[in-house]
């Protein structure tokens, strides 16, 4: 670890609201954790400096209760985060926005539950996508299923499979409503078998792989459910916010992140090139001068304006003790947006870097890959569009990830 990045002080922090910025720790590691970032790729996990330094900055805690030693930061500061950690290098900042988002599960776990998973100040929870089957026997459930994507699975101690309920009698639970009961599941990591299936274009150093639980007994109080009223054990604004809200808001970081990084590469570069039979330096295009300016403003306005949102619908969690549909739609009109947003600035600077964009190694050529995987993923997608014009022209959309 570089002695010029003293991190040292922070190992098994326990951050106070209003006295430690988590952006700013993101800043003093952001250094290490660019310089491994060719690693993390290569070995589809992240390096032990890497880690060492992240759990020292107590940044995978940003999202889990101040009763847990955790921190309970407002979205916009996680979104502003996940720019921070995802600028030096998009592996590593979707893989703190993926254990992030899990650690929410810890405000509606019974609290012995949660001090069992984040008791320790390097647990880290993930999970994947998919819908296994949790049988209901006495004191729980028997689990089986496999699931995919689970980034940050190497570093994770526990992991969690999202399961239907099967009961006794074989039927399907369900609410009042009709609607399917679903709760996740959480093991330790060891219990689970892992399936080596990453081999992907862009956020190779995820490891997302898929998994899964071969008949393993789950306790009553290791299954949660989330995003419920009556299922929440910490009242704070923080957890008025679905669960998407805040991944929603963390993956936008990441691609505004990679983005960022993308396009100071690119003017650190213009300030000094001239190009290959051109007659003067890149930094006197007008084409170039221009293309800079309106990429700055498309990252710059397309962040702001989720800070704006997300900023909002804090001062509505806490005075109405909720966050609405309303909120909800112009989050996911914001993050969304600030995906499509920063896909596009990326590819404009990767094609303004000429054939120095292409060469493995340089600046270049991973962000691209991994501003394209990151925007594959269901946050980005263009039908969230849809919904939120159906919103706005007073229409009553309905969606998973509203």
């Amino acid at each position: 670890m570089s002695a010029a990045l003293d991190i040292t002080g922070l190992a098994g922090h326990r951050p106070s609201a209003g006295k430690s910025d988590p952006v700013a720790r993101a800043r003093t590691i952001a250094p290490i954790i660019e310089a491994a970032a060719p690693r993390t790729e290569a070995e589809k996990a992240l390096p032990p400096e890497v880690l060492d330094a992240m759990h020292g900055a107590a940044i995978f805690r940003t999202l889990i209760p101040r009763a847990y030693n955790g921190e309970e930061i407002r979205p916009a500061q996680f979104f502003r985060l996940l720019e921070t950690i995802a600028a030096a290098d998009g592996s590593t900042g979707w893989m703190l926005c993926q254990g992030s988002g899990c650690s929410f599960a810890s405000a509606y776990l019974d609290p012995s539950s949660a001090r069992a998973i984040w008791g320790d100040p390097r647990g880290v929870l993930a999970w994947g996508y998919g819908t296994g089957d949790a049988h209901v026997v006495p004191g729980g459930y028997r689990v089986k299923g496999t699931w995919g994507f689970a980034s940050g699975q190497k570093h994770a101690t526990w992991i969690g499979g999202h399961c239907r309920i099967i009961e006794a009698d074989g039927s399907i639970r369900k609410d009042a409503d009709g609607t399917q009961v679903e709760r996740s599941m959480l093991v330790p990591r060891a219990q689970v078998r892992f399936h080596d299936v990453w081999n992907v274009v862009g956020l190779r150093g995820t490891n997302s792989d898929t998994y899964s639980f071969d008949d393993l007994f789950v306790p009553d109080e290791f299954a949660v459910r989330r995003d419920l009223d009556h299922e929440r054990r910490v009242d704070s604004p923080l957890y008025k916010f679905t669960t998407t809200n805040l991944y929603a808001s963390g993956f936008a970081g990441v691609s505004m992140g990679i983005a960022r990084g993308t396009l100071d590469a690119f003017i650190a570069m213009a300030k000094t090139k001239t190009a290959a039979s051109q007659p003067k330096p890149m930094r006197e295009s007008e084409v170039l001068q221009s293309g800079i300016a309106q990429s700055e403003a498309k990252l710059r306005s397309a962040g702001a304006w989720l800070v704006e949102v997300l900023e909002q619908a804090w001062d509505v969690a806490e005075r109405t003790g909720q966050v609405g549909m309303e909120e909800r739609a112009w989050i996911r009109l914001a993050t969304t947006s600030a995906i499509h947003r920063a896909k596009e600035v990326a590819e404009w600077a990767y094609h303004e870097a000429g054939a120095s964009a292409i060469m493995i190694g340089g600046p270049f050529e991973r962000r691209m890959r991994d501003i394209h995987a990151s925007g594959q993923q269901v946050q980005g997608r263009s039908s969230h569009l849809e919904m939120c014009g159906q919103y706005i022209l007073g229409m009553n959309p309905a969606g998973r990830f509203f």
